[in-house]
């Protein structure tokens, strides 16, 4: 069974740091890719940042410069550290795994909430 456990989610207030963690567990296979996805009160789910096994990033434009994704791959890990917080941050935040099958894990979210 495959479990991903997230943690670091909270209110902070605007200008401040969070930290996120997500940590995999299980029967899952080799991992491809981890990343981030958030999403707010009606809209979609939208990629933030995501990690590649061989130590690749991509950010999304809204984030780049404020956000830091990085990787245990030995404890199939992935962190992402966001500074510079905005109040249109807040949303609840995914974590992703994509093994090397393209199947995909998701996380259970953690809540972000960035005030003013």
């Amino acid at each position: 069974q495959v479990q991903l456990v997230e943690s670091g989610g909270g209110l902070v207030q605007a200008g401040g740091s969070l930290r996120l963690s997500c940590a995999a567990s299980g029967s899952f296979g080799s991992i491809l890719a981890m990343g981030w996805y958030r999403q707010s009160p009606g809209k979609q789910r939208d990629s933030v940042a995501t990690i590649t096994s061989g130590g690749s990033t991509v950010y999304a434009d809204s984030v780049k410069g404020r956000f830091t994704i990085s990787r245990d791959n030995a404890k199939n890990t992935v962190f992402l550290q966001m500074n510079s917080l905005k109040p249109e941050d807040t949303a609840v935040y995914y974590c992703r795994v994509q093994n090397t099958y393209y199947y995909t894990y998701w996380g259970q979210g953690t809540q972000v909430t960035v005030s003013s």
